[in-house]
């Protein structure tokens, strides 16, 4: 199966951009009357036929679609530190979006080894993941964000911060949250959030949640933490 993420398709007919056309034509070598499937990123899969191919385009036309294919009954939003090896904050975004995750921030945190990521390669790694697991839905990249400015936001959701200092409170996600629901989880850097940044996020109604007994990379808990919620409402 043959897929091409088209974010802007609105209408029956649709030309690929130069770069997806070369790859369809050139790369992939297909013609006329040959069938792909597009992604919108917003729940819709295509089902369409080349109907034109010329130097720098190809031309497709519809013939069959979905809506709202594979919509889950749940959002995760996950602000996350990023990583000082940039290759395992990809690493997380590919996976996660490949199990299930509807939002991401990069979080900058007072221990963060990271101040500053490049969102449009970021973005370009969760498209790429989005057509390799065959997701309608194409998770949000929302910009860095400080901490200290990402705790002023308003926030109508369950809250829930993983952290590795001691804290009886701690408990799993699935004894903490109901299903179905909205959730934002908080996962800190490679030395963890700082005391400060804890209370603050405590002081404003985040959850402590444990994700296990051994200690995880910040990616790992990432992951974890993607991968519970999406099974505690398979």
């Amino acid at each position: 199966m043959h897929i091409f993420y088209t974010p802007d398709l609105s209408t029956d007919l649709f030309t690929l951009n130069e770069e997806e056309s070369r790859h369809c034509s050139k790369v992939l070598r297909l013609g006329l009357g040959d069938v792909v499937h597009l992604i919108d990123g917003k729940g819709g899969l295509y089902e369409a036929e080349i109907s034109a191919i010329n130097k720098k385009n190809v031309q497709l036309r519809v013939i069959h679609k979905q809506i709202e294919f594979g919509k889950r009954n749940h959002h995760l939003h996950i602000a996350i530190a990023p990583t000082k090896n940039i290759d395992r904050l990809e690493w997380f975004l590919e996976k996660a979006t490949e199990i299930g995750i509807d939002e991401i921030t990069p979080l900058i945190c007072d221990r963060s080894e990271r101040k500053i990521v490049k969102e449009e390669r970021l973005d370009k790694v969760i498209t790429s993941a989005v057509k390799q697991s065959l997701t309608a839905y194409h998770p949000q990249l929302n910009p860095a964000i400080s901490f200290a400015d990402f705790m002023k936001k308003q926030f109508t959701v369950n809250l829930l911060i993983a952290h590795c200092m001691d804290d009886a409170r701690k408990q799993f996600i699935n004894e903490i949250v109901p299903t179905h629901q909205s959730y934002l989880i908080l996962i800190g850097p490679e030395g963890d959030f700082s005391p400060t940044e804890l209370n603050s996020a405590l002081e404003i109604g985040f959850k402590p949640v444990t994700l296990g007994t051994t200690r995880l990379r910040t990616e790992t808990a990432g992951l974890a933490a993607c991968f519970e919620v999406n099974y505690m409402n398979r």
